[in-house]
């Protein structure tokens, strides 16, 4: 088994992967605090000075190694984002962006009673939550389902540029250095253009075989990096008797795919 394989067990059964994650104990209990109280942070005061509140919006848009960056967070949310010039939009960093667009008090969007508000920060945490528990066991799933749920939202390369662990996909699956971060942006935007297309990430099937060849090549990068993420997804989805069970015919496909791109 590869990444691949553990990779299309979770992405095939999306629904009963975030119901897992969502009933863990400590995230069923973070969620139930945050519906409880989000309503009455109805200002930038009132959410940081909430730390379960501002902890766990934080990690819902992927910024949970960021959660005691206060006083930076604080200068984003009073800038908003309806100016070039906003520190959200100067950042570069997506995930950044995302949650000032979400809580945008300064602009007098952020509707924090609203069911599809908390709906979208909670859905959003439980999808964290997912891939993080696969990574626990491989990195390349966790990354594989993040650029599932981001890449389709993109509109040109510098989207790419702007979140790291898009440009670590990308730049497994194309394999191109990761030193090549140290060059100017529009140079890398320039290189990324020549090989991609972001508008085909919006095609679910040039999407995951885009995907395919990322764990192809993160297999071939990390080998052994699935072995023990397959039998763990499997086991948990479906009992200990899904592993006496054959391979389906995609995740062959898939294999093939990375004994070729391995050159056998």
């Amino acid at each position: 088994m590869t990444t691949a394989g553990a990779y299309l067990s979770v992405s095939r059964n999306l629904d009963r992967w975030r119901a897992i994650a969502a009933n863990k104990p400590t995230v069923a209990l973070e969620t139930k605090y945050f519906k409880a109280n989000i309503g009455r942070a109805t200002s930038i005061d009132a959410l940081l000075k909430d730390r379960r509140l501002f902890n766990y919006a934080m990690k819902a848009f992927g910024l949970g190694d960021r959660t005691n960056a206060l006083g930076m967070m604080r200068k984003v949310l009073e800038q908003g984002v309806d100016n070039s010039r906003d520190l959200a939009r100067t950042l570069s960093n997506a995930n950044i962006l995302a949650f000032a667009e979400a809580f945008d008090y300064a602009g007098g969007k952020a509707d924090v009673t609203s069911g599809d508000f908390v709906k979208t920060i909670t859905g959003r945490y439980v999808e964290q939550a997912l891939q993080a528990q696969q990574g626990e066991t491989n990195p390349g799933v966790e990354r594989a389902l993040y650029f599932k749920a981001r890449a389709p939202q993109l509109s040109s390369v510098y989207g790419v540029l702007a979140d790291k662990n898009l440009l670590e996909v990308v730049q497994t699956t194309l394999n191109i250095p990761a030193a090549s971060a140290a060059q100017p942006i529009d140079t890398q935007a320039r290189l990324l253009k020549a090989k991609l297309n972001v508008e085909d990430f919006k095609d679910p099937k040039k999407l995951e075989k885009f995907i395919a060849r990322f764990a192809a090549m993160y297999d071939l990068n990390n080998p052994g990096a699935g072995t023990a993420a397959s039998a763990n997804a499997n086991a948990i989805l479906y009992g200990a008797s899904f592993l006496d069970q054959p391979v389906g015919v995609d995740v062959s496909l898939l294999l093939r795919r990375q004994n070729a791109a391995r050159g056998f």
